[in-house]
């Protein structure tokens, strides 16, 4: 490998700590001019005295420059080292679930930065999020054919992400045919994923064990399930008991899905579905004097950058405020985010700041996080992005 960056003087200090990105401002662009490497290429990752400390993937038009693929300067990120991974990841699913459905790649937390892979049986759903991974395409489907002979494989390449690598956004089944439905089944109910036109790749599977907490809270109560997507919250409570599911969504799409796969499991009569805006959909169902016994807020990413923090601590705060007005006297609130960018005691203050808001007490009941099928990696606290709280909302 002839391409190499040098890292100035103490800019080491992350990578031998574990961390595998590296920034723009790390390198010593006199000693390893930048711009001389090619966009996508692979590179030796010298430390200021020239000592390899590992190989990378480089992009020079992007903050996070290059990003370590491996510990071993004599190693490439070829289709060997896929399959190594992949095999490496695999296993470890197999252990944690007994079918198939699930993240088989989770980026960094695979050590395999860029790269996301989702399992819907023999149906594989694929992120390339970096010019990297995007260069590696063909290596990836013939690695991941190597490992599990799928029926398909699609490139779903459309997340915000890429426009950061400069990279167009497309979506295309580079392998196998596709089936007319993709399913997939959680925590024993089933759902059709809308792999090509659905949002990220379809499905969520991080908030699996945060839906089966919740699932055994739910029989017999009346619950909302707010940005609903396809209704896996509500269509699962519905399956464990509840006996009435209202999904809330702004996309009429979206709420045909809930539809779907309410009839998919025979609940079709205890699932409604509600279209609008979230908080404008809170506000009418306060007027209207609805309450319900379980609400579940599991919004998009209100702080999708550091500069959106103030705006989106104030809309999660919003969001919780409103929700806990429909709350009976005794209830319970799941109130999720999905930023990064949201510390965990943020999401805790949002919702006290609402429960006395309310003038009410709160009991914090269950603190979640993302699935075992999503590693965080130890040393990039940008990979443990989800947050659940489980709150009992009450008045004296």
């Amino acid at each position: 490998m002839s391409e190499r960056l040098r890292l100035k003087k103490n800019a080491d200090r992350r990578l031998k700590a574990g961390h595998l990105w590296l920034y723009s401002n790390e390198i010593d662009i006199e000693a390893t001019p930048l711009k001389g490497v090619e966009p996508g290429a692979q590179a030796i990752i010298e430390a200021a005295n020239g000592k390899p400390l590992g190989v990378a993937y480089v992009n020079p038009h992007s903050l996070i420059c290059a990003r370590v693929v491996s510990r071993d300067a004599n190693v490439r990120l070829d289709r060997s080292l896929l399959v190594h991974r992949f095999n490496q990841a695999l296993a470890l699913r197999q252990r944690l679930f007994a079918k198939p459905f699930y993240r088989l790649i989770h980026g960094e937390g695979d050590l395999l930065p860029g790269l996301i892979v989702d399992r819907f049986d023999d149906v594989l759903v694929v992120q390339l999020n970096t010019l990297g991974m995007e260069h590696l395409g063909d290596e990836i489907v013939a690695a991941l054919d190597k490992v599990l002979s799928p029926r398909a494989i699609v490139f779903k390449n459309d997340s915000s992400g890429r426009r950061q690598e400069q990279l167009e956004r497309q979506v295309e089944v580079v392998f196998g045919e596709l089936p007319e439905q993709v399913l997939l089944e959680e925590n024993g109910v089933r759902f059709v994923a809308p792999v090509i036109d659905g949002q990220k790749t379809g499905w969520f599977y991080d908030h699996r064990a945060n839906r089966a907490w919740l699932n055994g809270l739910v029989a017999g109560k009346r619950v909302l399930d707010v940005f609903s997507y396809v209704g896996g919250w509500g269509v699962q409570a519905a399956a464990h008991g509840a006996t009435e599911v209202l999904c809330i969504d702004s996309s009429a799409e979206a709420l045909e899905r809930v539809a779907e796969n309410a009839a998919l499991n025979g609940l079709a009569e205890q699932v409604a579905i509600g279209e609008g805006d979230a908080f404008e959909a809170l506000a009418a169902l306060k007027a209207e004097g609805e309450q319900f016994d379980v609400i579940v807020l599991d919004p998009p990413a209100f702080i999708k950058k550091r500069k959106d923090i103030p705006n989106g601590e104030r809309a999660y705060s919003r969001l919780n405020r409103e929700a806990m007005r429909l709350l009976g006297r005794d209830g319970l609130l799941l109130s999720a985010s999905c930023s990064m960018h949201l510390a965990p005691e943020r999401l805790v203050e949002c919702v006290r700041g609402a429960v006395r808001h309310q003038d009410r007490h709160g009991q914090i009941i269950y603190q979640g996080g993302q699935g075992s099928d999503h590693p965080v990696h130890p040393s990039i606290p940008e990979t443990a992005y989800l947050k659940a709280l489980g709150v009992r909302v009450f008045r004296d």
